[in-house]
């Protein structure tokens, strides 16, 4: 006779709240945040576990240094700044995903966040943004945490109204 165990609970998926809670936890831990090796001139990174089967990151940001506006296409998403100050710029407007290489954006669509230390926000599916350190002469530090962990990312340039998708990076091309 044999018996079987029963089957393990599905792990559910973590939400913007609980990768929100993972990001700021983490931004928190001052050791881990000065571990992060720093570099004058490009972004350092070293991938974290997140909840939940969730990709993270913790990436620090010379002065200077931005991402270019992006996309997370199909994942939910949260950042916390640990360390200075980052500014975000947004779209408040759910882009079509496919089929499309311009846009021309409606007035009023623009948002602008300055987060410092311990300051962060959560965001949905196809969120639009740029993250930057504007910070002449001093490094952020943030932590990023994505679910499902990201498919691709699309990177887009802007010209005042004009939003461009440029390229479409999967994830071989940033691991």
């Amino acid at each position: 006779m044999s018996v079987s165990s029963p089957a393990p609970a599905p792990v559910s998926a973590p939400s913007q709240a609980d990768l929100l809670d993972f990001v700021r936890r983490i931004a928190a831990d001052a050791e881990l945040i000065a571990s992060l090796p720093l570099d004058p001139e490009g972004r350092t990174w070293v991938r974290l576990d997140g909840p939940g089967g969730s990709e993270a990151w913790l990436i620090g940001w010379p002065p200077g240094t931005g991402t270019g506006w992006h996309d997370h296409a199909d994942s939910l998403g949260a950042f916390m700044t640990a360390a200075g100050e980052l500014r975000e710029n947004s779209l408040a407007a759910r882009l079509p995903t496919d089929g499309w290489r311009t846009l021309e954006l409606t007035d009023g669509v623009d948002r602008e966040r300055r987060l410092t230390a311990g300051q962060g926000r959560a965001f949905g599916r196809h969120h639009v943004h740029e993250v930057l350190n504007e910070s002449p002469d001093r490094h952020a530090v943030s932590v990023h945490a994505y679910f499902p962990p990201l498919p691709r990312i699309r990177r887009y340039s802007r010209s005042g109204r004009v939003l461009r998708l440029e390229q479409v990076e999967r994830p071989e091309d940033w691991q």
